[in-house]
């Protein structure tokens, strides 16, 4: 017999000060993706995600996420990117590209916008251009590469492991 008891869902960890990672998204073809993406940034301490195109957060699936992330909605990700660059942030793609580094060694700049692409067509031409680097998740099988809100969610990790305090 166990001499302790498990406690289900404890409270979150309090984070030593606010996390200075933004989430900008492609437009995207689904709305359940989106609502994944605002769950995790949520979940991570996350306190806002950009996106563009029709949105709608479904909140069954976004759940606190939907209540406690800032969604900042724009007509093209362009704009508010250089606006975030001029800020002092570092773009940061999350895209398969030939000069992508592989998330296991990447490290992240405390103030980073990480710019996750369209499920099918991933980021456009102009949005690459303005990235200061593009890191993607090395795929051992198929289809080549993961959903996005997987993806989004594997790279917010990663983001949090590296600068845990917040």
């Amino acid at each position: 017999m166990n001499d302790f008891v498990h406690q289900r869902h404890k409270p979150p960890t309090s984070l030593q000060r606010p996390r200075e990672l933004v989430v900008a998204c492609a437009p995207m073809r689904s709305n359940v993706n989106l609502s994944r993406i605002i769950r995790t940034a949520g979940c991570c301490g996350i306190g806002r995600v950009i996106c563009c195109g029709p949105v709608k957060v479904i909140d069954k699936i976004a759940r606190d996420g939907a209540d406690t992330v800032e969604l900042r909605v724009h007509r093209t990700l362009p704009h508010p990117l250089l606006e975030l660059k001029r800020e002092g942030y570092r773009l940061v793609g999350l895209e398969q590209t030939t000069h992508s580094q592989t998330l296991f060694d990447f490290r992240f700049d405390r103030r980073t916008v990480l710019v996750v692409g369209n499920e099918r067509s991933g980021l456009d031409d102009d949005v690459l251009q303005l990235l200061d680097a593009t890191v993607e998740i090395p795929v051992y099988g198929l289809p080549y590469s993961y959903n996005v809100a997987t993806a989004t969610a594997m790279a917010l990790y990663e983001y949090c492991r590296q600068f845990p305090e917040g």
